[in-house]
């Protein structure tokens, strides 16, 4: 019996300038929640569960700090490519965090 689990991973920097607060959060969880993956996220040491906007929030990225993303599953590889486009994409936010338009999708290409 072969257990065959697809892992994809990636290193993301936060760049907007709010850092990873409640809207980008739930951006996230939000994206990563359309994929079949067990999606982590890893700072300092710590794992995340990147589908939990409680974990992502104690995690306190501020812009500049660097993480890794990690998926397992089916869509591993797929998820982990959303949400790192997501955070380059500085979760469409400006410098405000007020949404802009016209930035990198944050629905699955499918």
């Amino acid at each position: 019996m072969s257990h065959d689990t697809t892992v994809a991973r990636r290193q993301v920097e936060i760049t907007n300038a709010l850092g990873l607060h409640l809207r980008p959060a739930e951006k996230f969880v939000k994206l990563a929640m359309r994929y079949q993956a067990d999606v982590r996220v890893y700072h300092n040491g710590n794992q995340f569960n990147g589908k939990s906007i409680l974990d992502l929030m104690t995690l306190v990225a501020e812009c500049g700090t660097r993480l890794e993303l990690e998926a397992r599953g089916p869509e591993a590889e797929a998820v982990v490519e959303a949400l790192a486009e997501l955070v380059s994409a500085k979760f469409n936010e400006n410098e405000n965090g007020d949404a802009t338009e016209g930035q990198a999708h944050t629905e699955p290409a499918r």
